[in-house]
């Protein structure tokens, strides 16, 4: 065991200096700047794809229930209300250059980084509600027609999913975006120290 502290205080010990050039730097920012804007865009696509199959389930699908109707109705407007926030958020870091101004690219990023934390942890909750009600009345006619322990397992499993989503996925991903975009921030911060540097 003192073998092991031993060559675990070296390996501590030993300190490498990585240097990297501001152009490396400058290519590493710019491809996680570009990523970025790909998953917010591709959250985008996502909710759009959404709310057509949504608005294309209310017209092909149509039911003589005013609930089904009703709650499709619900669901189809948190969604493109959703779709339109994530919209505007994207639109914080979508036509920025961060190499023609980079501290109005830092403010916007800081921007978008704290509306993702208001997205994800307050509207996040309202998103939820408005889906869930919208969920309860669309199953409400169907859930009636089928047999008693498949309307408990549909209802079960609903319940689960919308608990995990709410709590597990949800704060892992809060968390990894928050780390990626401290890190944009620093990388960002650097290279403009760098630039006024030379």
């Amino acid at each position: 065991m003192q073998e092991f502290d031993h060559i675990q205080s070296l390996w501590q010990s030993h300190s490498v200096e990585v240097k990297i050039s501001s152009e490396e730097m400058l290519a590493q920012a710019k491809k996680e700047v570009a990523a970025v804007r790909n998953r917010s865009l591709l959250n985008i696509c996502g909710m759009v794809l959404s709310f057509v199959a949504f608005v294309t389930l209310l017209f092909v699908f149509q039911s003589g229930s005013w609930a089904t109707n009703t709650g499709l109705i619900v669901i189809i407007v948190s969604v493109a209300v959703s779709t339109l926030i994530l919209y505007q958020d994207y639109r914080i870091i979508a036509n920025s250059d961060f190499t023609v101004h980079p501290a109005e690219f830092l403010l916007k990023l800081k921007a978008y980084q704290l509306n993702k934390f208001r997205i994800y942890n307050r509207l996040y909750w309202l998103y939820a509600l408005a889906l869930s009600l919208g969920s309860i009345l669309y199953f409400y006619d169907t859930l009636s027609t089928l047999n008693i322990l498949l309307q408990i397992a549909i209802s079960v499993f609903t319940v689960f999913w919308m608990v995990l989503c709410a709590t597990v996925l949800r704060r892992s991903y809060i968390k990894r975006e928050k780390e990626r975009i401290d890190l944009l921030i620093e990388k960002i911060e650097r290279i403009s120290g760098q630039l006024k540097g030379q």
